[in-house]
């Protein structure tokens, strides 16, 4: 049986950056671009630049590609945090845009813009160290009014889930560890998770034609191999967002207002 505590222990001690080993590390779920309960508990926790806080896919930061986008990255920027973002469904990967530059952050290669160096992104399939855990990145999930995004010419972008390469990275990753990782940070959660309760069926709305065609082509597959992902791995905590409900289930817990420390 893996010994998770002797595990993570042993990670703590041999941690590479030991200045930022009291700094704190918070996770919350999906904000499209609403900011305003992350300024409130920044201002409520006296937060600095050293502290993290991860928030877990659709933080909508680069979501119209304008003015807009910086207007909104300047007020962050004034935030006391450090802004850890995984990529969710409803934002343009930062990879794509040419502003972007990479660095190593916590042992893993992240995206950020030289005017807003507190506003970072994490790229797929990387491990980063938090806190003494190794913690593996999977972002992106399906829209599941992709239809409608695209009849209205509503922003939306076709490599919003992991696709083959990203997800061989995953794979390749796990391999190169023994199949074990102290903690996940995806956006949407294994199929077998999924919390029915927060989805929509159409049977409950107007049998319109938008209806249909908004739940005519909805793909879980990306959920069906985070399935598989979860059933291959050793893991001691697994966070997701994307389904705007905070609950717990088993080691997985999915994030959307509430704040959590990582301890």
């Amino acid at each position: 049986m893996f010994d998770f505590k002797r595990h993570l222990n042993k990670n703590l001690s041999s941690k590479a950056d030991r200045n930022l080993k009291t700094a704190r590390v918070f996770i919350t779920g999906d904000k499209h671009r609403k900011f305003w309960s992350l300024y409130r508990f920044c201002k409520k926790n006296h937060t600095s630049y050293s502290d993290t806080v991860i928030i877990l896919g659709d933080s909508g930061i680069n979501y119209y590609g304008d003015k807009r986008d910086t207007k909104l990255k300047k007020k962050l920027s004034r935030i006391p945090v450090t802004l850890f973002c995984i990529h969710g469904n409803k934002e343009r990967r930062a990879n794509d845009i040419d502003d972007y530059k990479t660095k190593t952050y916590l042992g893993g290669i992240v995206f950020y813009e030289e005017e807003f160096p507190n506003i970072l992104f994490a790229k797929d399939a990387e491990i980063y160290d938090f806190c003494g855990y190794s913690t593996l990145v999977i972002g992106g999930a399906h829209s599941v009014d992709k239809r409608l995004c695209l009849e209205r010419s509503r922003p939306y972008w076709f490599n919003e889930e992991p696709g083959h390469v990203i997800k061989q990275k995953v794979e390749r990753k796990l391999k190169q560890n023994n199949y074990q990782i102290d903690v996940i940070l995806s956006h949407t959660v294994p199929l077998k998770y999924e919390p029915k309760e927060m989805l929509v069926s159409s049977s409950d709305t107007p049998e319109t034609n938008e209806v249909k065609k908004t739940w005519l082509d909805i793909d879980k597959s990306t959920e069906v191999w985070l399935d598989y992902i979860e059933e291959i791995t050793l893991y001691y905590r697994w966070y997701a967002g994307h389904y705007h409900t905070n609950k717990c289930v088993d080691r997985l817990t999915i994030l959307y207002d509430n704040f959590e420390e990582l301890v």
